[in-house]
């Protein structure tokens, strides 16, 4: 394995433990709205706690689309540049879309 090949691994395993511990937390979270709503919790609390779950996976997509700039996307920029445009294209106004 060339040694570019092993940075690449450990940046991936590295954003992907992130990845998994974020989703834990979101995990939790949900858990948490789930017992709020069973439990008929004041409505503004309820809201609360959606709102901090669409905050971490706001989170965690910039986690995942940093982690494609980095790598994906830089190397297909310079292979394929209107394939790597068109998908970052798409992306964005996804994103747009969402907020």
């Amino acid at each position: 394995m060339k040694s570019s090949d092993k940075r690449s691994k450990v940046a991936s395993d590295d954003v992907k433990k992130q990845a998994e511990r974020r989703i834990n937390v979101i995990k939790g979270q949900l858990d948490g709205l789930y017992k709020m709503i069973d439990e008929d919790v004041y409505c503004p609390d309820v809201l609360d706690q959606s709102l901090a779950i669409q905050n971490s996976l706001k989170s965690l997509d910039g986690l995942i689309l940093e982690r494609h700039l980095r790598t994906h996307a830089s190397d297909q920029l310079k292979s394929n540049k209107e394939r790597a445009v068109k998908e970052l294209l798409k992306i964005f106004k996804k994103k747009q879309r969402n907020d």
